[in-house]
C-alpha cells in the first residue's frame, strides 16, 4: 500500500505541473482515490487502536498477575504496534497531502478551493 500511495502522489504532482490536463475530470478521479485511501486509513486506525488497547490490557494483567508469559505477549504486541503506527502515519500524512492536491486542482479549474456541489 505504501508504494501505491507514493506512486499515486507522484502521479498527481506530475499532473499538477502540466497545463494540458482536464483538471475537473482529474479532480473527480482524485476524489475517488481519496475515498479509497481514507477507507484504508480508517481500517488501519481501528487495528492500531485495537493493538494499543490489547497492549495496555496485557501490561496491566502482567502487573497484577506477574505472569511472565503476559510480558512476552505484551512485548509481541508492542513489536507489532510500531509498524502499525508507522503505516498509519504514512496514510494520514498522504491523505492530508491529497486534500492539498485536490485544492490545487480546483484552483486550476478556476472554481476555487471551496466548491458547493
Amino acid at each position: 500500500m505504501a508504494k501505491r500511495i507514493k506512486r499515486y502522489l507522484e502521479y498527481v504532482d506530475g499532473i499538477l505541473n502540466r497545463d494540458d490536463v482536464d483538471f475537473a475530470r482529474e479532480a473527480e478521479k482524485h476524489l475517488v482515490q481519496i475515498g479509497f485511501f481514507m477507507h484504508e486509513r480508517l481500517i488501519h486506525l481501528l487495528v492500531l487502536v485495537l493493538f494499543a488497547i490489547l497492549t495496555v490490557i496485557t501490561c496491566i494483567a502482567f502487573v497484577v498477575t506477574a505472569n511472565i508469559s503476559l510480558l512476552i505477549l505484551a512485548l509481541a504486541f508492542m513489536v507489532l504496534l510500531v509498524p502499525y503506527i508507522m503505516h498509519y502515519h504514512l496514510l494520514e500524512n498522504s491523505v492530508q497531502y491529497m486534500y492539498e492536491q485536490y485544492d490545487r486542482m480546483m484552483e486550476k479549474t478556476g472554481e476555487g478551493v471551496f466548491v458547493n456541489r
